[in-house]
């Protein structure tokens, strides 16, 4: 595996051992907050309104369900300000009719669309349409009660919450990840996954999941989450509240089954040392027996996908050499590059090895 070749500017380095970072994220206020007449209409878009002013944020009613003033003079100035906006929405009719997932869960349950996480390889670039702006849904318990068609009986159906938003990125904001949680807890034969690059748990301990809950957390090479991953919670934090949800609740936790989304995989620098260096730190969070998973991801891109990432991140020191990638083509036709097979052989051993050395009661979900 030719590792500057994947990254000419050498611009994602491993850095001399140190202190790792602690920080946590910081909370976002969006400096603009919209609501539409019908998100208003509905009780948890009050509710909504109501965690939005507590904030001290000033809250524009729109007169219509139409969001506007989000483009500005040029690409970047449009993602400035969609970035920092908040419009809280009804979901449209089509968000009734879910799409299957895999191999995240069954399928797919959105309670919001936008993240506000300024990640230099964003899986949302090329996958949600316009500018993107957070769009938070007022008719959340429409959306779950209707997930009731989708259960199936005599198995346990499962639905993901954060294909396209960081849930706990918004949650101080909006409560609906709390209210998915709430709501799953009280269905057996349901299981509800999400996952986040954020560290705020404090309002999720106590919730009455009943196990139905899968907390998972995005992690990544030190140098990896410094360099492209902005306005997200360091490794330590999301390590700590990775512990935190899964602690048992005698032990101050929450109890929570929960898993691990090494993603996306890259093979930088001295690859080996910087994820055998995480794998150590997830071990000693997790020095505990609990529930755990893990989802082994690998960096990809499409051909639309890096040009709106390279419109929003034209410094980026992301590889998107499609010349030293294979393509992997899907059912419909659409391409995606991906790492060459001995590359991806190489990846896979290693990662995998040293989980299973590390948890041998921890199975891997998926390798993509």
């Amino acid at each position: 595996m030719t590792q500057t070749a994947l990254f000419p500017s050498l611009d994602i380095l491993p850095e001399p051992a140190s202190t790792p970072r602690q920080h946590s994220a910081k909370l976002w206020l969006p400096k603009r907050v919209v609501f539409t007449p019908a998100a208003l209409d509905e009780a948890f878009g009050q509710q909504m309104l109501a965690r939005v002013t507590a904030q001290g944020l000033e809250v524009e009613l729109l007169k219509s369900n139409r969001l506007t003033g989000l483009r500005g003079d040029d690409v970047r100035e449009t993602y400035r300000r969609a970035k920092s906006t908040l419009a809280v929405v009804c979901a449209p009719p089509g968000a009734l009719r879910l799409q299957p997932t895999p191999p995240s869960a069954d399928w797919q349950m959105n309670l919001a669309e936008g993240c506000p996480a300024h990640c230099q390889y964003c899986y949302l670039a090329g996958s949600l349409s316009g500018p993107p702006v957070i769009k938070a849904f007022a008719n959340l318990p429409q959306l779950l009660q209707n997930t009731q068609t989708y259960e199936q009986p005599g198995r346990t159906t499962s639905f993901e919450v954060s294909c396209y938003t960081d849930v706990l990125g918004i949650e101080h904001l909006t409560g609906s990840l709390a209210e998915c949680i709430r709501y799953y807890g009280r269905r057996e034969g349901t299981h509800l996954r999400f996952v986040s690059k954020y560290d705020h748990v404090d309002s999720l301990l106590g919730l009455p999941h009943h196990g139905r809950t899968r907390a998972r957390f995005s992690l990544n090479a030190e140098p990896v989450v410094r360099k492209i991953e902005g306005g997200t919670a360091s490794v330590e934090a999301r390590l700590q509240a990775l512990r935190r949800l899964a602690l048992p609740r005698e032990r101050g936790g929450g109890g929570y089954p929960v898993g691990v989304v090494l993603a996306p995989i890259m093979p930088l620098p001295d690859w080996q040392q910087a994820y055998g260096q995480l794998l150590d730190r997830v071990a000693a969070a997790l020095d505990f027996d609990c529930d755990l998973t893990v989802e082994f991801i690998t960096h990809r891109f499409t051909p639309g996908s890096k040009n709106v990432l390279l419109d929003w991140y034209p410094n980026t020191s992301l590889d998107f050499d499609e010349a030293t990638r294979a393509v992997k083509r899907n059912k419909f036709g659409g391409t995606k590059f991906v790492y060459q097979p001995a590359d991806m052989r190489q990846l896979k051993e290693f990662f995998y090895a040293e989980w299973q050395r590390r948890f041998p009661n921890a199975p891997v979900l998926y390798w993509t």
